[in-house]
């Protein structure tokens, strides 16, 4: 049977410091889930897709919490491989506080997710879906992983499955370099592209998202952060602001915004009612600490659409 999205990654344990105390001084952890691609999965669940997550974890405490969140959540694992020589990768962060930046730590070298290879891909899963999602996170963790990736999108190719990919640069990952030669090796592959402005410039890529129009990419989606977000099409580039809201946690919004244009991608809606609907998703969880506990359900994201519906009485 055919799932609505296939997403595959490295989905990590996250222990979150408490009350935005600094990260070498915390004592206190929220135990969740963090990853560009395990968000997305997540997100899309709650928003009611079904959504199968393809990746490793180690055959330890951070993978089984890993599998039981994402299960949990109605995310489809039969993807998720257990590794049992090689850990679950693990980030510390904690969340920002007084006018300081967000401080992270990976604990994600030699992790099981790093020797993802082309072994690891079900084709049948993938070529059973609508659509599928990657992130360069992934490439990222090692030339085995990059083929990994490669090998996704041209499965997805070759079975007519819609392709969309976030680069996601990590610059601890590596260097401006590698992240454009392995954009380039990628960038065929692909129907949507979701990139924010920074990641077009360090990349080389054009200003201009009409120019981005080529192969097999008909949409590119540029999120600016404050300043909202734009949508270019052949019909043209539509741009919606983004919701004020009080940040509690600006960590997973670029995740939040994915799923919910990929969402309205699935069922059908018009361009700029994606925009919207993308600007709602990530404006909720901000709002709050995690990536991943302010990700809506349908009605709560639809609440927050509608004029006036900042309370529900």
């Amino acid at each position: 049977m055919g799932v609505d999205v296939v997403t595959a990654g490295e989905a990590m344990g996250l222990l979150l410091a408490e009350a935005a105390v600094p990260l070498p001084r915390a004592d206190r952890f929220v135990r969740s889930v963090a990853g560009s691609e395990s968000n997305v999965a997540i997100g899309l669940a709650r928003l009611g897709h079904s959504v199968a997550f393809c990746g490793r974890v180690g055959a330890d405490a951070a993978g089984g919490w890993v599998r039981d969140t994402l299960r949990a959540e109605g995310v489809d694992v039969r993807g998720l491989h257990e590794d049992p020589d090689r850990p679950t990768g693990i980030l510390l962060r904690d969340s920002p506080g007084a006018g300081r930046p967000v401080s992270v730590s990976y604990y994600r070298s030699g992790s099981a997710a790093s020797v993802l290879s082309t072994e690891d891909v079900d084709e049948e899963l993938v070529a059973s879906a609508r659509l599928l999602f990657v992130s360069g996170i992934t490439a990222m963790l090692s030339p085995t992983a990059e083929d990994f990736v490669a090998h996704l999108m041209s499965v997805a190719t070759r079975a007519g499955v819609h392709v969309a990919f976030d680069p996601n640069v990590r610059l601890r990952l590596a260097g401006a370099a590698q992240w454009r030669r392995v954009y380039a090796r990628l960038a065929g592959g692909m129907d949507t592209l979701l990139i924010s402005n920074e990641e077009l410039e360090l990349l080389e890529l054009s200003s201009d998202p009409a120019r981005l129009l080529q192969g097999r990419t008909t949409t590119v989606v540029v999120t600016s952060g404050a300043q909202g977000a734009t949508a270019t099409t052949a019909g043209g580039t539509v741009q919606v602001g983004a919701r004020t809201v009080a940040v509690a946690d600006p960590v997973g919004a670029g995740d939040a915004f994915t799923a919910g244009w990929l969402s309205a991608w699935l069922r059908g809606l018009p361009v700029l009612e994606a925009l919207s609907e993308a600007a709602a998703v990530a404006s909720l969880v901000v709002g709050v600490p995690t990536d991943i506990a302010g990700l809506p359900t349908p009605r709560e994201r639809d609440h927050v659409l509608v004029p006036g519906g900042d309370v529900d009485r």
